[in-house]
């Protein structure tokens, strides 16, 4: 048995999936959609089509994972779990794209993690047991150092221990679910008290297995504490503009949209993009495994953030912060995160 049979046979086939899915909007094709997907799925479940067929090979490479189908789906599908099982059995040994692969040899290795923090002085502090942790993540504590210490300004009184791991969403998505899982156990034993992510992907997955009480993205968690900025972000002597690019995976796994707005309106003039909840094509490894159908799935929200005339466009996650710089190379738009544009602003004194 490949998938859960409870979770394969929940889809009805309603076809309300397709017009949230963004690899859909870009072939048109139906073996594109989540629905198309499924079908695909029982095929295999059911011995129809071998695992080395071509369809089957390209469909659980080129969805983006990004999840946009559960909340749209009457059925309540959960198609990120079917997802990681379908690539559990599709990305076996050398089946497992090489990228994806090298990754995960090096975000497994905890010591490798550590020497980032020494090259990129990224924020740390001893485990004193208080109540609230700074999970680093794998990718975000090496390619932007700035996010934990700007936290740090944020809420002095956090810990954010140096010696954490990686919380194994990297894996779940990438063919090994159940390291994943077992890594996330692993953090949640390593960090005390509620762990506080900066990385939206990273906080779905954690909650997936250590609880949703014991995980809080860093805008939920602030709200929650009433901590809010007390200054505000200007440019040219005035409020400034600020969008926000949701996580998929923060607004479609866990369904925090509404902090993240309020923190931003709370120190500058918030301008909501059009596809704002739409995936920018970033996905984890997606951005890495598929550039070019990647850049498909950003061009799009590239054009509506020029247009949107702002001067910061927000993100909540590394992957998705990775993607927008890229795409905004050479703009007058700046990305950055969420925990960097309320540092600007002020201390809120959590």
């Amino acid at each position: 048995m490949i998938f859960d049979d409870d979770l394969l046979e929940r889809c009805i086939s309603c076809g309300f999936c397709l017009p949230a899915c963004p690899t859909y909007a870009l072939t048109g094709e139906e073996t594109s959609s989540p629905r198309g997907r499924i079908t695909l799925m029982r095929a295999l479940e059911t011995g129809r089509l071998e695992p080395d067929d071509e369809t089957l090979v390209e469909q659980s490479s080129f969805c983006l994972g990004c999840r946009a189908c559960e909340p749209v789906c009457p059925a309540g599908v959960q198609y990120g779990n079917l997802l990681e099982q379908w690539r559990d059995h599709q990305w076996q040994g050398r089946n497992r794209p090489v990228v994806a692969r090298l990754l995960m040899t090096v975000v497994a290795r905890r010591w490798l993690l550590r020497l980032q923090g020494i090259v990129r002085r990224h924020a740390r502090t001893r485990d004193s047991g208080r109540p609230f942790s700074l999970m680093l993540g794998c990718v975000e504590r090496g390619l932007y150092p700035k996010v934990s210490r700007a936290v740090r300004r944020l809420a002095p009184g956090i810990q954010v221990p140096s010696a954490q791991g990686c919380c194994g969403a990297l894996h779940a998505h990438n063919g090994e679910s159940a390291q994943g899982a077992e890594m996330a156990r692993q953090l949640g034993k390593q960090l005390s008290g509620t762990i506080v992510t900066t990385a939206g992907g990273c906080a779905a997955h954690l909650s997936a297995h250590l609880g949703r009480d014991r995980v809080k993205e860093l805008s939920e968690w602030l709200v929650e504490l009433n901590a809010w900025p007390d200054g505000e972000v200007r440019v040219d002597g005035r409020r400034a503009r600020v969008a926000l690019q949701d996580s998929c995976h923060l607004r479609n796994g866990m369904g925090v949209t509404r902090q993240p707005r309020e923190l931003i309106k709370a120190v500058a003039d918030y301008v909501e993009l059009p596809s704002a909840g739409g995936c920018c094509g970033a996905a984890g490894t997606y951005a890495l495994l598929r550039s070019a159908d990647s850049r498909k799935v950003l061009a799009p929200k590239l054009a509506e953030i020029e247009a949107a005339g702002v001067d910061y466009v927000v993100a909540v996650n590394p992957g998705c912060l990775r993607q927008l710089q890229q795409g905004l190379r050479g703009s007058r738009v700046k990305a950055l995160h969420l925990a960097e544009l309320l540092a600007q602003a002020g201390n809120p004194g959590a």
